[in-house]
């Protein structure tokens, strides 16, 4: 009872005062605010703890302030995925999509998320929204790992266990496997289920709603959507929807769901209406190079060609999807629903990939870069916090080789990552920090 009783002792304060919030300036050849068409040249940066104070070209730097030269680059946010999966790691080449539900317990899934984390953030991907496929409430876990410093990863908003129809997003499994699956999806039939299982979410942590509104098989209802929106909006939190067929995205957006995830299929009728109700669509389609990837070494040659194929076909159509979307004014936000083992590549030099293909389907690289940093900002509802780099704003800020408004592919050349005003990564070595005062 003794050492029960010493912690309910008050603490000495020893007389120390609270330290004053760390003052650094960012300089740069380049920057993009991630609103203007163009970059601002010779950028300073002032940051005052974890929020940027001022953004110019030449500004003076107040006495005082460390300052960080970062020379030939551009700043820019820190990126943003709108569709993560930082508790899942496939083999690309095994197409088992289950094998981490049967073989990995939630606790060694979010272990695996801290170091995926990890290689996002490097990647210069500062902030994410991770939809489900995390066990039981692991990406809460790992959410609140990294906000409590513990270990080093993206700023994460977190779905919880996805809603979905009867099957999960696995309809074809036998009866035995369904209570594996209940650990992913919470399954819904009726009304009343939907709201009770929105509800349940948000007491388990969510930040967010992620819905399969379709299986392949099953459907949601229009009204089973509607309670999932209204239940969601009402504490202020955006509903991201996964659609694949026709059927499921028209009813989605007429719920008034916040995104449409995947949309690969994309009716006519449907582009009209996204546009009216302003709801994003999060492509998450891949490069063309990816289908590549399926090689003659890792089974028949004859399957690896059909794979090859397919893969060539779906991307295809996709990048078609996007330019229909883009031409009639849907807003896009980047995800990359990145969830598999890419040779050579870590998880956060692959996601940042599926942003730069985007440009295949003719986006141009000032869109893509809002796409994946005022428009995911907004889709996010962090707005006010994240995507641009002005007064008050996060201090989440990437410095790239080159100038990605004339070359989408300098996202892959980072040098410098900072998250709420620490630097987290520097690739250029110990450098040497200037204060104002003395120069």
């Amino acid at each position: 009872m003794g050492s029960l009783l010493l912690w309910s002792l008050p603490l000495p304060s020893w007389g120390l005062e609270p330290e004053a919030p760390t003052r650094i300036a960012l300089r740069a050849a380049r920057l993009f605010d991630g609103k203007r068409d163009k970059t601002l040249p010779d950028a300073v940066v002032l940051i005052e703890g974890s929020r940027i104070q001022a953004v110019g070209t030449g500004l003076p730097i107040p006495a005082g302030t460390r300052v960080l030269d970062l020379g030939d680059v551009t700043l820019l946010p820190g990126l943003i995925d709108a569709h993560s999966h930082l508790l899942l790691d496939l083999d690309a080449q095994s197409g088992d999509s289950l094998g981490p539900i049967f073989q990995q317990s939630t606790a060694e899934r979010a272990l695996l998320g801290a170091k995926l984390g990890r290689e996002v953030l490097e990647a210069g991907v500062t902030t994410v929204r991770d939809l489900g496929n995390s066990g039981l409430n692991g990406d809460v876990a790992l959410r609140n790992a990294i906000q409590r410093g513990w270990v080093q990863g993206p700023r994460i908003l977190a779905s919880t266990r996805a809603l979905s129809p009867h099957g999960g997003q696995f309809p074809t499994l036998q009866s035995p496997a369904q209570p594996l699956i209940e650990q992913e999806y919470v399954t819904i039939s009726g009304v009343e289920e939907a709201r009770r299982a929105v509800r349940q979410a948000f007491a388990d942590g969510a930040d967010c709603i992620k819905v399969i509104v379709d299986n392949g098989h099953n459907v949601l209802s229009l009204e089973e959507l509607k309670v999932i929106v209204e239940e969601a909006h009402r504490k202020k939190r955006s509903v991201a929807a996964h659609t694949t067929l026709d059927e499921s995205i028209r009813v989605a957006v007429q719920a008034g769901v916040d995104s449409i995830e995947h949309g690969y299929s994309l009716p006519d009728d449907v582009v009209p209406l996204m546009v009216r109700k302003r709801t994003f669509l999060v492509p998450t389609d891949g490069p063309l190079e990816v289908c590549d990837s399926f090689d003659a070494k890792a089974g028949d040659v004859e399957r690896q060609r059909k794979l090859k194929e397919r893969c060539r076909r779906n991307l295809t159509r996709a990048q078609e999807r996007l330019r229909r979307a883009v031409a009639a004014g849907i807003r896009v936000a980047a995800g990359s629903d990145m969830y598999l083992q890419l040779p050579g590549l870590t998880r956060g030099q692959a996601s940042v990939r599926w942003f730069i293909a985007y440009a295949e389907a003719g986006l141009k690289p000032v869109d893509i870069l809002r796409a994946a940093t005022v428009n995911a900002a907004e889709l996010l509802r962090m707005q006010d916090q994240l995507g641009s780099v002005e007064p008050n704003r996060l201090a989440d800020l990437v410095a790239v080789e080159g100038d990605p408004l004339k070359d989408i592919h300098a996202l892959k050349q980072v040098r410098f990552v900072m998250k709420d005003g620490q630097v987290v990564l520097d690739a250029a070595g110990p450098r040497k920090q200037v204060d104002a005062a003395t120069r």
